[in-house]
């Protein structure tokens, strides 16, 4: 079968993309503005990209079946000739549901934040142990080096997002994947331009705990109030709980241990194994844990689990070293919420020590951060910074609706926003010392401010040395 999938170059469209291409499929797909890494990604698995949705590429490609992605609403050239001349379409997780995970044991990771990390962990486990999983990812888990892949083991494990499917499909992804093993990791208001409060977020939750069977497992962030009231609207599966004494615990195994580098993983009480890894931070721990009980619901046992974990690689853009520059050293990291902003920076403080600076360079795009709902957070979470430059495109679909500096004023002298990229970048490099630590964090591509900041802090270079000789 032929397949074209329109809004190929998210990472769920494209992760499906090679999915369908493995399973013996035809598959091309279209975009508007056919980026890296996912472009490369695909072009590199043989599937061929057009820029766009011109109407033409109905009678060019002749394809059998229209994937659509969540990114194509009504308006879309391509999209209203599929309709005018009724030929086939499906969104990208009804396809998935029925043509990939309708025969497997699905393990699927949901909640506001860890969803890639904890999904990753998870993949890693079954593989660690030699279960081969297949896997679609939001991200590119390093132990692997894709965010997709099919193979012939029964199990499958899935980032399970709570985002819609599609315009004509207005439920959440993760109902289509029917899974035997969901974890609930966390669950906080977010994505408002789709969902009117945090009660409607729950709601989806609950219609993806109604399609876990009596035999399935949920295991559940036993510190989230959110999801208890979820699962007090009915569950009828077995539920285990992460996170506190009477579920799966992460403690130190002795006094004078450094618990995020090494903890004993306890279940009621019992301890089952130890973690030793270079991951860090609380929110890290507890995917961890969500992860090991995940995996011994398909039989990998707790002490094998936690012995794999030293192992375990993280995620592209979860705190990622693009270089390291005359002692700074840039990162790249995917976080974009308010919660998310605030553990990233926590854990890098925890990796680095307290006399180190933190240099936070933000960019808020996602449609929560641009509709302004979650701008009031922002001086909160970027406390642990010790300087925060923040960006704000001033034109086209990321710009913001609301004043950044305004929001960032909290934060006094510390803070400064920027409207123009290049400032931005001058103005990082021109305030950073040898020992700082650079964490930039947007959920796309900041413009390779990375990159730019990296040529930047190389061009100063020689300056910097003749200053230090001449004190």
């Amino acid at each position: 079968m032929h397949i074209h999938i329109l809004g190929i170059c998210g990472t769920f469209m494209g992760g499906l993309a090679v999915l369908a291409r493995e399973a013996g499929h035809t598959v091309t797909g279209c975009d508007a503005g056919v980026y890296p890494p996912m472009s490369t990604q695909l072009e590199a698995q043989g599937i061929s990209l057009i820029e766009g949705y011109g109407a033409e590429q109905l009678d060019a490609l002749k394809p059998d079946l229209f994937v659509i992605g969540n990114v194509v609403s009504r308006g879309n050239p391509l999209m209203e000739a599929i309709l005018d001349r009724g030929l086939p379409y499906v969104s990208g997780p009804q396809w998935l549901g029925e043509h990939v995970l309708a025969d497997k044991w699905v393990l699927a990771v949901a909640g506001t934040h860890g969803k890639t990390t904890t999904s990753s962990m998870l993949a890693w486990l079954l593989e660690d142990a030699g279960l081969n999983p297949g896997f679609l990812i939001g991200g590119v888990p390093l132990n692997f080096g894709i965010s997709a892949r099919l193979t012939d083991s029964s199990f499958f494990v899935i980032e399970a997002d709570e985002y819609d499917t599609a315009f004509f499909d207005k439920r959440s992804k993760f109902v289509h994947y029917r899974p035997r093993t969901a974890v609930l990791n966390n669950l906080e208001y977010d994505h408002a331009d789709i969902f009117a409060d945090l009660g409607a977020i729950e709601t989806q939750f609950h219609h993806l705990v109604r399609t876990v069977p009596r035999v399935g497992r949920l295991v559940v962030n036993g510190r989230d109030a959110a999801l208890e009231r979820v699962l007090t609207r009915g569950v009828w599966s077995e539920v285990e709980r992460f996170g506190v004494e009477d579920g799966w615990l992460a403690t130190p195994v002795a006094d004078g241990d450094l618990v995020d580098e090494r903890f004993a993983v306890c279940l009621r009480g019992q301890r089952m194994g130890t973690v030793d890894w270079q991951v860090q931070g609380e929110h890290n721990r507890m995917n961890a844990l969500a992860a090991i009980a995940a995996a011994r619901h398909v039989g990998v046992q707790p002490g094998e689990a936690a012995r794999s974990l030293a192992s375990f690689r993280n995620v592209k853009r979860r705190m990622e070293v693009r270089g390291s520059v005359d002692g700074i050293t840039v990162y790249d990291d995917f976080a974009h919420h308010p919660t998310a902003i605030e553990t990233t920076i926590a854990g890098l403080r925890t990796r680095i020590g307290q006399h180190a600076r933190i240099v936070a360079v933000l960019e808020p795009r996602s449609n929560t951060m641009k509709l302004g709902v979650m701008k009031a957070q922002l001086p909160t979470s970027l406390v642990g910074a010790d300087l925060v430059f923040g960006y704000g495109a001033p034109a086209g679909r990321d710009a913001l609706g609301w004043n950044l500096g305004e929001a960032l004023a909290p934060l006094g002298a510390k803070a400064r926003a920027f409207d123009d990229l290049h400032a931005l970048v001058t103005a990082v490099a021109e305030a950073a010392r040898t020992g700082d630590h650079v964490l930039v964090m947007s959920n796309g591509g900041f413009g390779g401010v990375h990159q730019k900041l990296l040529d930047a802090l190389t061009a100063r270079v020689p300056q910097a040395a003749d200053e230090r000789r001449g004190a």
